[in-house]
């Protein structure tokens, strides 16, 4: 839905009819493509940004001398997480978005990687690095900031209460993917170099850096086209942030519990 000028079997007006026109002309299974590749990058890129995020929140409440939650601190953090989390994810974004575009020449995400890396060289993995941090930095800081916020609402006294924590993680998802969507267009267009769009814009070459991207959009788009796929956006991260910080929170809960228990025991 984000491509800036899809092939005419590939031109979608809804998130239910673009997901019915790709099961029944490209198969069951081409939605789930990329998501071997996707599974691999996520495990130690939230590792890092849940550990990264835990202990920043913890420092810089303290440098704040805030008793409970400062949102500044909680933006700052997560902001930093995010750094850690994009350096493993962006390469395994680019591979997924390569493999899901409409007439995707790769077969798997391996012949991906050695397509790209062979013609275009490692930097390609990297290419909407910043992008990636210029979006992901305010999506982030929103969501961590919107979820610290609604947990002091609904759960003020931070119990482990998978209820509060499915809410307030889906709404503090929804209204990030919704503010961000207009980098997330512009990350799309540098990590698919979308031909079509590309030869249209009179772009020679690799389209590289943000503002370029910014200024390609809005060439062949308009300001209607910074928010191509916003609602498939707000679908996707609203219930990935809620199931997110369930799990999250149900296995800091359970470890947490279990390590307490294991002290009174000794």
């Amino acid at each position: 839905m984000q491509s800036l000028n899809p092939d005419p079997k590939a031109h979608y007006t809804s998130v239910y009819g673009a997901l019915k026109k790709i099961i029944r002309t490209e198969g069951f299974w081409r939605p789930l493509r990329g998501l071997n590749v996707m599974m691999m990058g996520a495990g130690p890129a939230h590792a890092m940004y849940f550990a990264c995020y835990e202990n920043m929140k913890r420092t810089l409440n303290a440098v704040f001398h805030h008793q409970g939650n400062s949102h500044l601190a909680n933006g700052i953090a997560g902001s930093m997480a995010t750094l850690l989390h994009d350096a493993v994810m962006n390469p395994a974004e680019v591979v997924k978005q390569r493999l899901q575009m409409y007439n995707s020449p790769h077969r798997s995400a391996l012949s991906c990687i050695r397509t790209v890396w062979g013609t275009e060289g490692v930097g390609a993995f990297y290419r909407s690095y910043t992008t990636q941090l210029t979006m992901n930095i305010p999506f982030q800081s929103i969501h961590f900031i919107t979820y610290e916020f609604l947990q002091e609402q609904i759960n003020p006294y931070r119990d482990y209460n998978p209820q509060s924590h499915i809410i307030s993680g889906g709404l503090a998802g929804a209204l990030a993917a919704a503010a961000t969507t207009p980098l997330d267009v512009c990350k799309t267009l540098l990590n698919t170099q979308e031909n079509m769009a590309l030869n249209l814009a009179n772009i020679s070459g690799r389209l590289s850096g943000m503002a370029n991207a910014f200024r390609t959009v809005y060439q062949l788009n308009g300001l209607p086209g910074y928010f191509k796929g916003v609602q498939a956006r707000v679908i996707y991260q609203m219930p990935s942030t809620a199931i997110s910080w369930s799990v999250y929170e149900f296995f800091k809960y359970f470890l947490t519990k279990h390590k307490l228990e294991n002290r009174t025991l000794y």
